[in-house]
């Protein structure tokens, strides 16, 4: 039985980072995160983090860093966590696909960092929130 506290209306607003993904780990995450059907997501997307300003980052609940994705875009990413940074929005940092390395540079950043499973995902994205304050 679900009581009415567990169900979470919120629609939370996501930054996934994404580019040059040899693997495919972007749509394994989408993935993922579609198939938890009581995580409802968007996601917002800009040219260019540096310059998407606080009107755009206010809405924002998490950045999603796939840390697999790092080597090939690391320009990029270092730009959203920078603005993730400055905005207070927390990170939360995915394994790479099958790895348990992350970067060092992006871990001390985090707020969380989570593997590849879609209830840890959901559960640290929801939790992160709460490490921030």
């Amino acid at each position: 039985m679900m009581f009415e506290d567990d169900k979470d209306d919120k629609i939370y607003n996501l930054i996934i980072s994404n580019g040059i993904d040899k693997n495919k780990e972007y749509g394994q995450f989408t993935e993922k995160l579609f198939s938890k059907t009581d995580f409802l997501w968007k996601e917002s997307i800009s040219p260019s983090y540096s310059t998407a300003g606080e009107e755009f980052f206010k809405k924002v609940d998490g950045v999603i860093i796939l840390a697999g994705l790092y080597k090939d875009n690391k320009e990029k990413i270092d730009e959203l966590v920078d603005a993730a940074q400055e905005y207070n929005i927390p990170i939360v940092l995915v394994r790479p696909y099958g790895l348990e390395e992350v970067p060092e540079e992006l871990e001390q950043k985090a707020a969380t960092i989570v593997g590849w499973n879609a209830n840890c995902i959901v559960d640290s994205i929801k939790n992160s929130d709460e490490m921030m304050e």
